[in-house]
């Protein structure tokens, strides 16, 4: 009998060579596919194939991987514009009523691009504070409009926005440090202050630590405000080793931004509280799972890994305590799925981005089968500031009842918009009004989006509610502390349709309630904000809500129910009227 084998042509040497340099192992396929992607501007059949066999795969796991992430492509391009769509970009590009289309803003950016380059559409790039937003291969730039794509593809990437000052009424915490230290030197971030906290933890056993965690009341930053040290006690308590730490730095819902600013102003902030987390916890190694569009932060974080490894704060026997830990940083390559969390984890293990069931939940069965801690990079950033100055004084930098600071993002309409710290319980009006400096000249408050993507639509009459991870019960969510406000210019219809734009793109296809649930709205969605509404539209939106609240695989479909539900609760008239007006043709 043949040996099937014996097909198997030759390895080419540069995928021998960037298998050998990740290590030889499939856990690695993503960063091997990564790296050919980014040197022939695209994958072909060949190559994929090539890569299993180097890695030891079968080829359909390397097929299925390079075909789940957007940011890997099947079809050859060397130089790649690409125009992020998300709410906050939508927005920006209006200049007199409604934005314009999205197919619209592709053609206008296409027009202007230098021969060699192609235009694509992309979700939220985390840079929703340089909206519109663009990345140039794979540089960050913004504000950059249609009529800018050829200086973009030139070098000409705008301005990033400076944080080094507070606005008025700021309580910084994690932001402290900002424009105070040179984030690219660990003897600049060590003269003000960095690591202390990790020298105290190291004096206490694992547990005081977690109980002084555990008696701040830090609240996980990522949008579900799960206790930080209850997590913590459950890995401390997982008696199978080893333990992980995992960092979620996979930012990719619209309007979110304050985990890139965090890192780019003083990444070992964060360094520290992973360390602090594994010595608590009884971890070795940590990993930071970055969004693919961060490569500028990746690189900012593999810097100040090395820095704190060569000064001994991170790396074998930190400080001569026996305490050992590694981070390792794993880049992504597009897909707003992998910000939940057991979706990460399988594409930290090299797979497709798709949830898990659960349970098991990660403090048991995580990270290759092991207790894993994750939490995201606002989470890790907090606690040295609590291990330091206790949990007390964390407790008493608020008067609400969710203690410690918050990071806040304002978009849209306001004068200031941008990004803050500040305590919790804050109402919507503050917000706009102390924070933001007011609605911009000439625009009336309509409704803002808050919390995320998946947050809910507000009306002036809940502008006074205080906001925290509870709030959402009363209309107003929290999530990761983003806020999009709307004037009268902004059509709720068109602005949901958007929503469901972004969510039916990043849908993972797993289960048939997102996957069919978010396009059949979109479509719904896309006609009523033409005029040419249907009746039974609002009834079938509801009862789409209602089947990807109730069925959906995970957090995805069942979080997309809550902007459309407020949006159909709260502006009801509007959608009526939509479904009611027909443009003749």
């Amino acid at each position: 009998m043949p040996n099937p084998k014996s097909n198997i042509r030759p390895i080419p040497p540069e995928i021998a060579e960037a298998a050998d340099r990740h290590g030889n192992d499939p856990i690695a396929v993503l960063e091997v596919l990564r790296d050919l992607d980014a040197a022939h501007g695209g994958l072909t059949p060949e190559m994929i194939t090539d890569a299993a066999h180097a890695l030891r795969m079968p080829p359909n796991k390397a097929f299925g991987v390079a075909t789940f992430y957007s940011m890997l492509s099947l079809e050859p391009r060397r130089n790649v514009l690409r125009v992020c769509d998300s709410p906050a970009c939508w927005l920006a590009r209006a200049t007199k009523g409604e934005p314009p289309k999205t197919e619209a803003v592709l053609d206008a950016y296409a027009k202007e691009l230098p021969a060699g380059w192609s235009v694509e559409r992309t979700s939220c790039l985390g840079l929703c504070d340089r909206a519109p937003a663009v990345l140039v291969n794979d540089e960050q730039a913004g504000p950059i409009e249609a009529g800018e794509a050829k200086k973009a593809c030139q070098g000409h990437h705008g301005t990033p926005t400076d944080y080094s000052e507070p606005r008025p009424g700021e309580l910084r915490v994690m932001m402290a440090k900002a424009g105070k230290i040179d984030p690219d030197s660990i003897d600049s971030a060590i003269e003000h202050g960095a690591y202390c906290g990790l020298e105290q933890a190291l004096q206490r056993t694992p547990e005081e630590v977690l109980v002084e965690v555990e008696n701040s009341g830090l609240t996980g930053r990522g949008g579900a405000g799960f206790p930080v040290g209850r997590k913590w006690r459950f890995v401390f308590q997982a008696t199978r080793t080893p333990k992980y730490i995992l960092c979620n730095a996979d930012e990719s819902e619209p309007l979110i931004f304050k985990d890139r600013v965090l890192i780019d102003t003083n990444p070992h902030q964060m360094l520290e509280g992973m360390a602090i987390a594994g010595y608590a916890c009884g971890a070795n190694d940590g990993y930071i799972y970055i969004r693919g569009e961060y490569v500028r932060q990746a690189e900012r974080l593999e810097r100040a890994i090395k820095q704190a490894e060569a000064k001994g704060w991170l790396g074998d026997n930190i400080q001569g305590s026996g305490f050992s830990f590694h981070v390792h940083v794993h880049i992504g390559a597009g897909a707003y799925i992998c910000g939940e969390e057991t979706a990460l984890i399988e594409s930290l293990e090299g797979k497709r981005g798709e949830p898990r069931l659960r349970p098991p939940y990660p403090p048991s069965y995580g990270y290759l089968g092991y207790p894993s801690n994750v939490n995201n990079v606002e989470s890790y950033a907090a606690v040295p500031q609590i291990i330091c100055n206790g949990a007390e004084w964390y407790k008493g930098l608020s008067s609400y009842t969710t203690p410690g600071t918050k990071m806040y993002m304002l978009l849209g309409h306001v004068n200031k918009p941008g990004l803050f710290e500040a305590p919790f319980g804050l109402t919507l009006r503050q917000v706009i009004d102390d924070f933001g400096g007011g609605m911009r000249p000439g625009s009336t408050f309509k409704f803002a989006l808050t919390g995320g993507a998946a947050g809910t639509i507000v009306p002036p009459s809940l502008l006074d509610v205080p906001i925290d991870f509870a709030s959402g019960q009363k209309g107003v969510g929290l999530g990761a502390g983003a806020f999009l406000i709307c004037d009268e210019s902004v059509s709720v219809v068109s602005f949901l349709r958007e929503e469901l734009r972004f969510f039916a793109a990043e849908s993972c296809g797993k289960c048939t309630p997102c996957r069919v649930g978010t396009h059949r709205a979109f479509e719904i969605l896309s006609r009523m904000a033409d005029g040419k509404g249907q009746a039974g539209d609002i009834e079938e939106l509801r009862e789409l809500s209602d089947v990807m609240f109730n069925a959906s695989f995970c957090g995805l479909g069942q979080s997309v129910p809550i902007p459309m539900n407020s949006a159909l609760g709260q502006f009801a008239e509007e959608f009526e009227k939509a479904e009611k007006a027909v443009i003749n043709d």
